[in-house]
């Protein structure tokens, strides 16, 4: 549900500023993310969820307080660091996350170079949330509002899928037969 919350967030949000004024969207923003937040508190055991109804909250205060489109803005950029901070965390500690991952959502069972593969993966995908935050974060200090919401909303997943095609295709058709020889 925090997806869905994410990737509508942007894009709403510049349509409704053109009808209302900035703190009544703020407002609306601000209660909607609260409500996220009780529905995740009463129907989830994962408290970890909370993270990004938090982050809404919080941020959406203060853009309501400061009167800052700005830090409107920069939501993304937090939700994205976490990402970052997640693989560069697995990547340092060694916790294959990628692998923890594949293991939930990939029914077959896994051949030992494809294992070997993908634990060795989160480095491509620290690399790859550090560019998405990079993203994120230049665009904050962009003017143009419209590219904002694009990229926050959908733009991210398109670089994301890109990402995974290209992670697959190359340990498809190089790195896991380099490690099966």
């Amino acid at each position: 549900m925090s997806s869905v919350f994410t990737l509508l967030f942007a894009p709403s949000f510049i349509l409704l500023i053109r009808f209302y004024d900035f703190k009544t969207v703020t407002i609306i923003y601000i209660i909607l993310a609260i409500m996220l937040f009780s529905i995740i508190l009463i129907t989830k055991k994962d408290y970890k969820e909370l993270l990004t109804p938090s982050i809404y909250i919080i941020l959406l205060s203060f853009a309501y307080f400061f009167g800052s489109f700005d830090t409107v803005k920069i939501i993304p950029v937090f939700i994205s660091s976490i990402f970052f901070t997640l693989f560069l965390n697995a990547t340092i500690q060694k916790k294959a996350l990628v692998y923890s991952f594949t293991k939930k959502f990939y029914p077959k069972p896994l051949q030992d170079n494809e294992v070997r593969f993908l634990k060795k993966s989160d480095f491509y995908w620290t690399i790859v949330t550090f560019i998405n935050t990079l993203i994120q974060l230049i665009l904050v200090f962009y003017e143009n509002t419209i590219i904002w919401a694009f990229y926050s909303s959908i733009g991210w997943y398109i670089l994301f899928f890109i990402a995974l095609i290209a992670q697959i295709a190359y340990g498809k058709f190089y790195a896991i037969n380099k490690m099966s020889s």
